[in-house]
């Protein structure tokens, strides 16, 4: 006797995607466990998710380019599809009522379009991160030849576990801008501003950090804070990190 196939479910009517941040203690929260909350997080605010088919349904939600674990983030994105068409204002104000604190709804646009209409997927709109790293417990004038060190080299290899194994890689290839910036009365403490491009194997700040300190003996202290302020389309004219949901 035939295996009785799977209900097909209706194509989403509508999508929306998400920008969210994650903040204190959250930061240490793993893609895995995020993807728990959001779901539990959509059910418990209603949201009316569209599903896909097969055996076992899943609700449409696509995640891209999520920050490494430990790293805070002001631009973490993800798209869901919906099976009726509702305000993003409402999704937001749901989904911020239902997440825990430091892990923040920042925006919620509609990016639907018409059938047949050809669309830029979100994971191809996310090209580079712009990144702070810091603060280093070094003087800025330290840190300033440490960073034009680095920038001088063409190549700078660092090795780092994978699921694959430990792998080796080029980590100054990826390095788009690397600056050492000096604290204020507000924020004391020099700091590294830092554009990556997104590659394969990605490159990962803590990469550059690793590379920079074995390159030129820099110590940076204990466990500088990792912060992704900017994730999207690069702009290859100035290096520039754009925003996904512009135009």
């Amino acid at each position: 006797m035939s295996r009785q196939q799977p209900e097909q479910q209706a194509p989403p009517v509508q999508r929306l995607r998400i920008r969210y941040a994650k903040r204190g203690r959250l930061r240490f929260t793993s893609h895995r466990d995020f993807s728990r909350a959001f779901e539990r997080a959509v059910f418990r605010a209603r949201v009316p998710m569209a599903y896909s088919s097969g055996f076992n349904p899943h609700p449409r939600i696509s995640y891209a380019g999520a920050a490494p674990t430990g790293s805070a983030s002001e631009a973490e994105y993800l798209e869901i599809g919906l099976a009726q068409v509702v305000d993003p204002a409402d999704v937001h104000a749901q989904l911020e009522e239902a997440l825990p604190d430091g892990l923040d709804v920042l925006q919620v646009v509609d990016a639907t379009v018409p059938l047949g209409t050809p669309s830029t997927g979100l994971a191809d709109l996310l090209q580079a991160s712009r990144w702070v790293i810091g603060p280093l417990a070094v003087p800025a004038g330290v840190a300033q030849e440490c960073v034009a060190a680095f920038l001088a080299e063409e190549s700078v290899v660092v090795e780092r576990m994978t699921k694959k194994g430990l792998r080796e890689f080029d980590c100054r290839a990826a390095v788009l801008r690397l600056a050492a910036v000096p604290g204020d009365g507000d924020t004391p403490g020099v700091r590294l501003d830092l554009v990556l491009r997104h590659t394969v194997p990605a490159v990962r700040p803590d990469d550059v950090l690793t590379g920079i300190s074995r390159l030129t003996d820099l110590d940076p202290g204990p466990a500088p804070l990792l912060t992704r302020t900017q994730q999207g389309p690069l702009d290859e004219d100035t290096g520039e990190v754009g925003d996904p949901f512009a135009g």
